[in-house]
């Protein structure tokens, strides 16, 4: 029984690592959305994000857990997870000038008014929720169950590892933001890094539904199988590594 809190654990320490990658981006995104404002419009704006990034990941966490038992949703999720990060990770092979990105998408999403900029903002903030609990979920499906009742439609322990990973990327978005954003300036192959994490947990929810009873690809055990679980978490390890230790590819300008 010990063992299976200590994996518990580890799964929530680096779910809470990948939360705070993905919170940095999620606060680089509002300041720039919020860039054009007034110093104190700024100010309310961002607060107002983190408000709803708040209720979206929550409100998120409550509709997709239900994919733990539907393996259609599971398949959708693995697809856009894979979509999803693969897609950034591609993109950042292929553009290294990142910046020039960023660029565009502050002249894209910049809107005048600050209502405008609030909606904007909202629309972020959904994207983001929806990216993290999927994250979340398809990493706590892939711990073995917990003695705890379930609860929204899944183990109860899985679902506490859940909530843990979404609070602590809300903290993160609050209280660090500004640690991480100097972080993703001096090692910019970490944003990079947190989309490869995302494509990787994207394969893991693969797995989870090629070995789901409906389908019955994979041997229903082989997703919490000491095999795969050293494959998935040495991968995991690998990838952050690469990550941090990885060159700046980003000439610093002025600013």
């Amino acid at each position: 029984m010990d063992s299976i809190w200590l994996e518990y654990a580890w799964a929530l320490m680096i779910l809470i690592g990948l939360e705070g990658l993905l919170s940095a981006d999620n606060a680089l995104v509002l300041a720039v959305i919020a860039k054009h404002l007034p110093e104190e419009q700024k100010k309310r704006a961002i607060n107002y994000g983190i408000i709803l990034a708040f209720i979206f990941r929550f409100s998120a966490l409550f509709a997709i857990s239900f994919i733990a038992n539907v393996w259609q949703i599971q398949a959708i999720g693995a697809a856009y997870l894979l979509y999803l990060g693969l897609k950034h990770v591609i993109k950042a092979l292929y553009r290294k000038d990142n910046k020039n990105t960023h660029k565009d998408d502050e002249k894209a999403i910049t809107g005048r008014g600050f209502g405008l900029t609030v909606g904007k903002i909202a629309l972020a903030d959904l994207a983001f929720a929806i990216d993290s609990i999927l994250a979340a979920v398809a990493l706590a499906l892939g711990l073995p169950d917990s003695p705890l009742d379930d609860f929204g439609g899944m183990d109860g322990g899985q679902f506490i590892v859940v909530v843990l990973g979404g609070v602590a990327g809300l903290v993160l978005i609050k209280f660090a933001a500004t640690w991480f954003v100097k972080l993703l300036e001096k090692r910019p192959a970490l944003e990079t890094t947190a989309y490869a994490i995302v494509a990787w947990v994207g394969v893991k929810l693969a797995i989870i539904t090629l070995a789901h009873k409906d389908i019955g690809i994979l041997d229903p055990h082989f997703p919490h199988g000491t095999l795969w679980t050293m494959i998935f978490y040495g991968v995991l390890v690998g990838i952050a590594l690469i990550g941090w230790f990885a060159p700046s590819n980003k000439s610093k300008s002025n600013g």
